[in-house]
C-alpha cells in the first residue's frame, strides 16, 4: 500500500525543523548555497552530520564535487536569508555578510552556529542525495533560532 503524497507532505509539515543555508565553494572560487531543512546529526564519534539535497537543486552537482562544506544554522531573524537562498537567484551572497571559514566555505554572518564538514559519503535516496560530513570545525552564539513548519517560518517561544 502506498501514501498519498499530499498526505505524507502533510504529515512531515508536522515536524518542526531548524533551518539551514549549506554552502561551500567550488574548484573555481565562486561561492554557492542552498537553503536546506534535511539536516540533523548522524553520530557524536566521529562527529557526523547528514545533509539530503534533491537531485534537481543547483547546489547537488556542485556538492557532489566539492570536498568541504559548511552548515549554517539560521538564527530566529533570518528568515529573508532563508528565502534568498531558496529562491532561484543567480548571486544569492551579493551584499550580504559572511567569512570565509578554515574549509574556504562561506559562513554566514548572525547564524545561530555552524559546522564545517568534511565529505566522507554520497548515498542515493529517492529523489534526493545523502551527503554525510564529518564535522571539523564548529562555533556556536548565543540567539534563537528559526524554525520550519508546517510549509512556513516560525520562531521559539520563550
Amino acid at each position: 500500500m502506498s501514501i498519498d503524497p499530499d498526505t505524507f507532505r502533510s504529515a512531515l509539515g508536522r515536524f518542526a525543523s531548524g533551518v539551514t543555508v549549506v554552502t561551500t565553494r567550488d574548484g573555481t572560487g565562486r561561492d554557492h548555497g542552498l537553503t536546506v531543512s534535511a539536516f540533523c546529526s548522524l553520530s557524536l564519534a566521529p562527529p557526523l552530520v547528514l545533509v539530503c539535497i534533491d537531485a534537481e537543486a543547483s547546489m547537488h552537482p556542485v556538492l557532489s564535487q566539492v570536498t568541504h562544506f559548511a552548515v549554517n544554522v539560521l538564527s530566529a531573524n533570518q528568515e529573508a536569508l532563508a528565502r534568498r537562498f531558496a529562491a532561484p537567484e543567480l548571486d544569492r551572497f551579493d551584499g550580504i555578510g559572511y567569512v570565509r571559514g578554515a574549509t574556504g566555505a562561506p559562513i554566514l554572518d548572525d547564524v545561530v552556529a555552524y559546522l564545517e564538514c568534511r565529505k566522507t559519503t554520497m548515498m542515493p535516496g529517492g529523489d534526493h542525495t545523502m551527503f554525510v560530513g564529518e564535522v571539523e570545525h564548529a562555533e556556536v552564539h548565543a540567539s534563537g533560532p528559526l524554525l520550519y513548519y508546517r510549509g512556513g517560518y516560525a520562531q521559539l517561544e520563550r
